[in-house]
């Protein structure tokens, strides 16, 4: 008799939307596919391979951003209430002050909803890096960020080839340096 298997990422619900069983003879289960459902919700939110939005076309503040064109840009999302963000802002001012020469950029993006919080924030921790607010949600919106910390990573040629959700310590650090390596030593895109 075949052996069950189990798919536990979906929910039951989506499996039902999705599959048929049918009994084979006493064989068994057979899972057969059937025509999706109508609703099936479209892909969403900013994945690797896509490519970076113009940051100048959102409304932050200040609006004033450091050149990204031929860079590798590590572009985070936080905010103040977020444990993790505050554990990863003293590495990437590492990160930055190591490979910025090279033509490494970090952006971060924070998304507090009251301006003290942002700024009381980076008061205090006095990031070596650029920090803009998304006070309008209107990035965030875009990007779909689904939890903070989000960190993407950009190629020279402005697509994204990493996503990095929450901040893990040195287990991320060395993840994003090793990928950051990797980046910077591709070619800048032909003008």
């Amino acid at each position: 008799m075949p052996s069950l298997i189990s798919i536990q990422p979906l929910a039951f619900s989506r499996i039902v939307r999705k599959f048929a069983l049918i009994s084979s003879a006493g064989f068994g289960l057979l899972l057969v596919a059937v025509a999706p459902a109508a609703e099936s919700p479209a892909p969403s939110g900013l994945k690797v391979g896509d490519p970076c939005p113009v940051l100048s076309n959102y409304n932050l503040t200040p609006n004033t951003l450091p050149p990204t064109d031929g860079k590798v840009v590590l572009l985070d999302f936080w905010a103040s209430w977020c444990a993790p963000c505050k554990a990863s802002f003293p590495i990437y001012s590492k990160i930055y002050d190591e490979f910025h020469a090279a033509g490494l950029v970090i952006i971060a993006v924070g998304v507090d909803d009251k301006p003290a919080a942002h700024n009381a924030f980076v008061e205090k921790l006095k990031p070596t890096f650029p920090v803009t607010h998304d006070s309008t949600k209107s990035l965030v919106k875009a990007v779909q960020v689904k939890s903070m910390p989000t960190a993407y990573l950009i190629a020279r040629d402005g697509r994204v080839r990493a996503i990095h959700t929450g901040y893990f310590g040195r287990k991320t650090e060395l993840e994003l340096r090793n990928e950051i390596q990797s980046l910077l030593k591709e070619s800048p895109p032909a003008p």
